[in-house]
């Protein structure tokens, strides 16, 4: 496969691109994301569906220069997905023989379900585990559904229902008697087996209603995907944007970009989600693009291999000459042995193993201000497989380097657990790193035995023993080399 892979996304509504790059067989990163606004879709509803010469000219330009910047970055393999415009143009075949005549590109349409899939493998890959979900991907032309039990799509459906198309049917006509009598027929359509207590929210008006969320919240981390919110916390929230006016928009925190579609997303979205027997929101900030490249770079499974990150390995290739093996295994054995004086859940184990792999990858940049580089490449660039909650813990468990208090990770509080939690966890990672780099090539084993901490293998090491005088340790208790 291509070490760089462009994905293009042709919506009704939105042209964006996502360039993927592969660090090694299954890690990866996105070096680059782009969007144009080019409204594919314009003025089709009304029209049989029919693409107007406009949107066509449009639309090519923005692919010519998508192609421009796909070169740009070297990508040697791209893909150009066509979605809910196409499928109701009946004249699509038009506009694809014209953009394989002029660009050179293979436009495919993407049928209502494969999208949906899509949606559902870019989930299932890339969020926090969950152990049942609807996806739902409200576009400006179609809503798709998937339901996942158990890491299996169940069941997928496409509906006929996306921003754009009530915006000019509907909300630009004020029309929302007609609203509701179309909306009802459409959620006729939804099978009575999609029901779930979390709805996994994709797609930028969902995206946007989440910042929003956010932005309310003045919650502590940027990033929106893996953001959760209980859904009945912000139902009445969600149904104000809805009657809201265009004016009045900006009070709840809505971008102005979104000023034309929010509305109409957050109907379509509160309709659905009402009918799941919905409890807590997950918002995805992978989609379509994403579920088009692991489809291709998981083949055949779709999955990535049991236990392995796409964003540890990712960091670990472009920041780290060594895996920190043995700093991986000091903590898990120090965790282990102090267990009966930290009485810490098995469920933080992992997050300190992740910590582990990661605490110097900030020395790219220097030395000085390792861990806090380190801390900052957790937070902006762990983006998949981990839960805000968790991503904030490795973050702080490397930025603390062992100290006692929160200092500037304060602003996470929200997210930690127990900041006696915390400081024993950044304690364990100090103390498995110093010995490391104190003790290189030796093998170093723990007993915890009448209140102390032995530590075999490197007894006669000066350095070692000066360091650990140095670490303040979050219980009383003896260190000692025997």
């Amino acid at each position: 496969m291509a070490k760089r892979t462009a994905v293009i996304d042709l919506g009704s509504n939105s042209m964006r691109m996502a360039i993927f790059e592969k660090t090694s067989r299954y890690a990866f990163y996105i070096p680059g994301e782009f969007k144009m606004k080019v409204r594919l879709g314009e003025g089709a509803y009304e029209d049989g569906g029919a693409i107007s010469e406009k949107s066509m000219k449009k639309a090519l330009d923005a692919l010519g220069e998508f192609k421009n910047i796909a070169k740009s970055y070297k990508c040697h393999k791209v893909f150009c997905m066509g979605t809910s415009a196409l499928r109701d143009a009946p004249n699509a075949n038009e506009f694809i023989k014209l953009v394989k005549r002029n660009l050179g590109l293979n436009l495919k349409v993407v049928k209502g379900v494969d999208e949906a899939n899509f949606g559902a493998i870019a989930a299932l890959n890339l969020l926090e585990p969950l152990d049942e979900f609807v996806t739902i991907d409200i576009g400006g032309g179609s809503t798709e559904l998937a339901l996942v039990k158990d890491g299996k799509i169940l069941e997928s459906i496409s509906l006929d229902v996306g921003t754009v198309r009530l915006k000019e049917l509907f909300f630009d006509k004020k029309n929302l008697k007609g609203l509701d009598g179309f909306m009802k027929d459409v959620l006729k359509q939804l099978p009575q087996s999609f029901k779930s207590k979390n709805v996994v929210a994709i797609g930028g008006s969902l995206r946007a209603i989440s910042n929003c969320i956010m932005q309310m919240q003045n919650y502590a981390l940027k990033s929106v995907h893996n953001f959760s919110y209980k859904f009945s916390d912000y139902k009445g929230f969600i149904k104000d944007l809805t009657e809201a006016s265009v004016l009045d928009l900006a009070k709840f925190y809505v971008k102005k970009d979104r000023f034309d579609t929010i509305r109409e997303g957050a109907f379509i979205f509160l309709s659905i989600v009402s009918r799941l027997d919905c409890e807590r929101v997950y918002t995805s900030g992978a989609g379509l693009r994403e579920g088009v490249f692991l489809s291709d770079l998981l083949r055949p499974s779709k999955k990535f291999p049991p236990n392995f990150n796409p964003s540890v390995k990712s960091l670990q290739d472009r920041f780290l000459d060594t895996s920190n093996k043995a700093v991986v295994k000091y903590v898990k054995d120090i965790f282990e042995e102090l267990k009966p004086l930290h009485g810490i859940d098995d469920k933080f184990a992992r997050e300190l193993e992740v910590a582990a792999k990661l605490y110097n990858i900030g020395g790219c940049l220097g030395f000085y201000g390792e861990h806090i580089n380190s801390s900052n490449f957790v937070i902006n660039a762990l983006n998949y497989g981990f839960s805000h909650e968790q991503k904030s813990l490795i973050a702080t468990i490397i930025g603390m380097n062992g100290k006692k208090n929160l200092g500037e990770f304060e602003k996470f509080k929200s997210l930690l657990p127990s900041e006696d939690t915390v400081r024993w966890l950044s304690f364990m990672l100090n103390l498995a790193k110093n010995l490391d780099i104190n003790c290189t090539h030796k093998k170093l084993k723990f007993e915890f035995v009448n209140h102390t901490l032995q530590i075999s293998g490197a007894k006669e090491n000066f350095m070692a023993k000066e360091s650990l005088k140095k670490i303040a340790k979050p219980a009383t208790f003896a260190l000692i080399f025997v």
